[in-house]
């Protein structure tokens, strides 16, 4: 029986890293063991599981189904140690996705009291600026901001609502001047990111009127790490959700730009995916986030309460 869960366990490793040679060394198994364990349960189900190529390893039709169980499985049965241990302590790998900017300004500094209890919890993070497909990165949990186009089924927490907000630097605004309305904006260099493209308008409102200002970026950054140093330099006025931006007003480098424009806000959810059974290591995660956040951004209407399914987009 053992040898079973250690042969579902290795090929849910294999089919998300996509390599046998990758989970050898990760494991401290040889690749040829991994491999041969994998092809003897493919024999024993009786069904190829994995496409095999000098190039890469991949799912097949059957390998994809199998996998979703499988990790129920393997999902179940972490919860039934975590359950029967009865200390609350975490174990295992929580893999967690979510933007570079925002894991480095606002989760990384507040981790250290979610990690100092479990010792025994490894954390992978996944940081970019692109959305990870969370069943082909392996992904327990991850942070989205904006817009949610995962598929149906999956769950999404609620952690509140992100002003977005205009910024730019003393030494910008003194020798480019500060503008006064939307429109002002026109006349200034724009610093676009991630987080402010896919769209040529910026639409602001203020005492119900709305105003929508076509933009076109002078430096174009793909990283919102970069949009905050281009604006830091003097390079132009950048947009991005307050938490981007939060340290670095309240030091004085940057200050906001057209303050008494309401700019729009995004929502920020916690997401686990479509299929699987979240591990106690992420719903704890997710319920961690949930404290952190709570105050430091908008929850207003639902923000936050109940966790909900995604829906697919047209």
């Amino acid at each position: 029986m053992n040898d079973r869960f250690l042969s579902m366990q290795l090929f849910v490793r294999v089919a998300r890293a996509g390599s046998f040679s990758l989970v050898a060394r990760d494991t401290g198994i040889s690749q040829p063991s991994v491999s041969r364990i994998v092809h003897v349960l493919e024999k024993r189900i009786g069904v190829s599981l994995l496409t095999r190529t000098t190039r890469a390893v991949t799912l097949t039709e059957a390998g994809a189904d199998y996998l979703v169980r499988a990790e129920s499985i393997l999902a179940a049965l972490d919860e039934a140690d975590h359950v029967a241990r009865g200390d609350g302590e975490l174990r295992g790998v929580l893999r967690v996705a979510m933007s570079t900017s925002f894991a480095v300004r606002a989760v990384l500094p507040r981790l250290s009291s979610f990690v100092a209890p479990h010792p025994a919890l490894r954390l992978d993070f996944v940081l970019t600026d692109e959305r990870q497909d969370l069943v082909s990165g392996a992904i327990d949990a991850a942070i989205r901001i904006g817009p949610l186009t995962d598929s149906t089924g999956a769950v999404a927490l609620k952690l509140g609502r992100m002003p977005r907000v205009l910024v730019a630097s003393p030494s910008y605004l003194k020798q480019a001047g500060t503008p006064r309305r939307p429109e002002d904006l026109r006349k200034h260099a724009i610093i676009m990111g991630t987080a402010s493209r896919g769209t040529d308008a910026w639409t602001f409102t203020k005492k119900g009127q709305s105003i929508a200002v076509d933009v076109e970026g002078r430096i174009n950054v793909n990283g919102n790490e970069g949009v905050v140093a281009a604006a830091i330099a003097g390079l132009g006025i950048a947009s991005s959700g307050l938490l981007g931006f939060h340290d670095d007003l309240a030091q004085g480098r940057l200050v906001k730009v057209l303050p008494a424009w309401d700019a729009g806000a995004a929502d920020v959810h916690l997401i686990l995916p479509a299929g699987r059974l979240a591990k106690p290591s992420a719903r704890a995660f997710a319920e961690f986030m949930k404290v952190q956040f709570n105050g430091l951004m908008s929850t207003r209407k639902t923000a936050g309460r109940n966790a909900s399914p995604l829906r697919r987009r047209p």
